[in-house]
């Protein structure tokens, strides 16, 4: 029960990290924590440097946004922590291409809000043995 505390709590903290994103069709945020400590966090936006524009004027997400998974990922990368036995805690549920950074970045469990409605991702996960938790604390 207490567990399950902590996790409505960090998934919270990612819906409002979500916020800090300048994307307009979808805000999606994340959060890595070990050992109860947040080491890393994302949300979806364009890479350092870049105008803090995700669509085009068709309103297409532009090919080179980052994922809020992704950003939080290689943000852990540069620290000095490490995010091998993490949990991820992330508003939509990742791409394919995300699931393979999890899988590579040591991740073990993956909480999340919304399930995205391409479920390749969380198929590789679930093949990798990392545990997936659907966890909805946010009405649509």
């Amino acid at each position: 029960m207490k567990d399950k505390k902590f996790d409505k709590s960090y998934l919270e903290m990612a819906h409002v990290w979500a916020k800090n994103s300048y994307c307009e069709r979808r805000k999606v945020g994340a959060l890595i924590v070990k050992d109860r400590m947040i080491i890393s966090d994302g949300y979806n936006g364009t890479p350092s440097g870049f105008e803090n524009i995700c669509e085009d004027e068709d309103g297409i997400t532009k090919a080179y946004v980052l994922h809020a998974e992704a950003n939080a990922i290689t943000k852990v990368a540069k620290s000095n922590n490490s995010s091998l036995g993490a949990t991820l805690y992330i508003t939509d549920s990742p791409c394919i291409e995300c699931a393979k950074l999890i899988i590579q970045a040591g991740i073990c469990r993956v909480v999340f809000d919304r399930k995205y409605r391409i479920t390749e991702g969380l198929d590789l996960l679930e093949r990798a043995g990392i545990e997936l938790e659907e966890l909805h604390i946010i009405s649509e």
